[in-house]
């Protein structure tokens, strides 16, 4: 396994294909599963000529099942050694989820330096703020991410079967293509991780602020967002991301899922393609 080990202990293990002379693409992956989740744009991207780099997050996937760290701080600092131990310049970096507030993190502390970064792509992330506060009366409430934490707890294998076949792919919509391979392969990333790590991770992808990352990112930046994502809904993500980003585009896709990534792979494929190559 390729694996770098950050100032603090954590194993972060990585996939990089392709020639370290072309442009490289890095992928950040959403809670609780792994760079596996992006094998249908690793691939893609790979058929294309680019450089496509992945990591797991520490506690997640291959990465080491650290106690501490579990936060956008860490994640993005993770990421930071992932591109500096491969020295990768000029990269465009996406993000799924929690990763696309990663990728806000990352981009605003570390990225912009020594023409680390291109652009930057946001698919379904978290950004700016999930949970509902006295300055974000729109957000959701706590208690749905205290019934996540109570669920993982509880019973984290069935949690991790209930999301996928639920509302994460929109499976629970009347007349959905209901995939259950997807759902495996979903209930098999999540379970690799530690549950500290996805504990932990909950509220990092609901209380973090990403306010100012947002404000400081000065690349171009794509966010594209689900128009029936369940899980971080546009109007509070995609919809003020937007109105807080110097150089931001915005698409939504009518009807999509929050894990439309991998069950409209084709579409999204494209409009990641052309973002990068414009």
């Amino acid at each position: 396994m390729t694996t770098i080990t950050t100032k603090d202990g954590a194993d972060i293990f990585f996939k990089d294909w392709g020639s370290k002379d072309a442009q490289p693409i890095v992928f950040h992956h959403g809670w609780p599963l792994s760079s596996d989740d992006w094998d249908a744009q690793m691939l893609f991207f790979l058929s294309k000529g680019y450089r496509v780099v992945a990591h797991d997050r520490r506690g997640h996937g291959r990465s080491s099942q650290v106690a501490d760290g579990h936060d956008m701080d860490h994640y993005a600092a993770d990421a930071f050694a992932v591109v500096e131990h491969l020295d990768l310049k000029n990269a465009v970096h996406i993000g799924h989820s929690t990763g696309g507030g990663e990728v806000a993190r990352y981009v605003a502390k570390y990225g912009q330096k020594a023409d680390r970064v291109a652009k930057a792509v946001l698919v379904s992330a978290v950004p700016p703020l999930m949970l509902r506060t006295a300055s974000n009366p729109e957000g959701l409430p706590m208690e749905v991410f205290d019934g996540f934490r109570s669920a993982l707890a509880a019973n984290r294998a069935q949690f991790f079967r209930d999301v996928p076949a639920g509302p994460f792919y929109g499976f629970n919509r009347d007349g959905a293509n209901v995939q259950e391979g997807v759902i495996q392969n979903w209930w098999r990333q999540g379970m690799m991780g530690g549950a500290k790590a996805h504990y932990d991770g909950i509220k990092a992808f609901s209380e973090t602020d990403q306010t100012d990352d947002l404000k400081a990112i000065t690349v171009p930046t794509l966010v594209l967002h689900g128009e029936d994502d369940q899980i971080v809904p546009i109007a509070d993500s995609a919809h003020k991301s937007i109105k807080l980003l110097r150089n931001g585009a915005l698409k939504t896709y009518p009807g999509l899922s929050h894990g439309m990534l991998t069950v409209n792979a084709d579409l999204l494929n494209a409009d990641l393609l052309a973002f990068v190559q414009s």
